[in-house]
């Protein structure tokens, strides 16, 4: 494949980038007069721009050193980033897959890239050959994938995909926002050997933190350093780096939480198979099910009228209605609530 500097877009590799207070003063005590901040108050500070304790804190839980790490504004800003680093607006363009999360069409639009998108065949697998027609065309610069994926739920296996991207000379942006509700092992694993790899996870999810606005990406120290280059200087606040670092020290917490969802998205999963209404139920790695009804649209409506809110994907996927894992209780009413429309 090329070098990374050569997959860089021009203008990224020429940049100069913003030179905070913060980066020309890494020390914590001192009489601060450098970034015209208010001497006053609770959040009078600016955050610390590299993210350095959270970095280490997700090092050690992950065994990844601290320069693979990138830390986002969510993981929306590390998609947007990656399109604004690596695709030439009105020139290059991008593949995915359908259906799958409509943030990167809504990156790929703002930032003018052609998004290819590759159909998975009925049971949401990837037909591989379609794929590498896909990427192994001249002006394909970024292939992403989301795994499991949104909205349909499926972990993608690694080995049937694997050798494929080692024979793409893009970019590859791997999106694990669900992961840690999958058997399946993360793509983390390849990034030493695929060094055009990018793995994109998120705080919002198994850590319950999706007020907080905190992503991760994991990469090359080469793609890693150009990240931190085009980002705003402070683009995740003191509170939210302070939410995820609180999120790994009580770790324990969240592994109880990430058993609980798994087990009651196979109890829920069941009960909806009990519904004359429901017509199929897609297996799913997420916190989440994919719900094909007999009447989808129908059966959304009725729910919100009982002020039970789910996602109607009935345009992405006939009848279906995406349905997140809530706690037992809530779970319970959504069951009891559908048997009542059914009737």
């Amino acid at each position: 494949m090329k070098q990374i500097k050569d997959l860089v877009r021009e203008n990224i590799r020429n940049l100069k980038p913003y030179s905070s207070a913060r980066d020309e003063y890494k020390g914590k005590e001192g009489i601060f007069l450098d970034a015209n901040e208010n001497p006053y108050g609770e959040l009078n500070r600016y955050p610390d721009p590299l993210q350095t304790e959270l970095k280490q804190a997700i090092s050690n839980l992950k065994n990844i050193p601290a320069e693979n790490i990138f830390i986002g504004n969510g993981s929306d800003e590390i998609i947007d980033l990656t399109f604004r680093i690596f695709c030439r607006p009105g020139i290059d363009k991008a593949v995915t897959l359908a259906p799958s999360y409509g943030m990167y069409d809504v990156a790929a639009s703002i930032n003018d890239i052609g998004l290819v998108k590759v159909a998975l065949e009925k049971d949401f697998s990837i037909d591989p050959g379609r794929l590498r027609d896909a990427l192994l065309q001249e002006d394909i610069k970024l292939f992403i994938l989301c795994s499991p994926n949104n909205p349909t739920g499926n972990a993608f296996p690694k080995e049937a995909l694997i050798q494929l991207l080692k024979e793409f000379k893009g970019i590859i942006l791997v999106d694990e926002a669900y992961i840690d509700f999958s058997t399946s092992s993360s793509w983390m694993d390849e990034i030493e050997e695929l060094r055009n790899l990018i793995v994109c996870q998120t705080f919002s999810k198994s850590s319950g933190l999706a007020a907080a606005r905190v992503g991760i990406a994991c990469s090359s120290d080469e793609i890693i350093k150009i990240y931190t280059s085009v980002k705003p200087p402070y683009n995740v606040s003191t509170l939210n780096q302070q939410a995820a670092i609180e999120a790994l020290k009580n770790r324990d917490k969240t592994i109880r939480n990430i058993r609980q969802i798994i087990s009651s998205r196979e109890g829920l999963a069941a009960s909806l198979a009990e519904l004359d209404t429901v017509s199929k139920i897609y297996p799913s790695d997420a916190n989440f099910l994919l719900v094909e009804f007999t009447d989808g649209p129908a059966t959304f409506s009725e729910l919100v009228k009982r002020k039970i809110i789910t996602r109607n994907r009935n345009n992405i996927v006939r009848n279906c209605i995406r349905i997140t894992v809530g706690t037992e209780e809530e779970n319970h009413i959504l069951i009891k609530e559908l048997k009542a429309i059914g009737k």
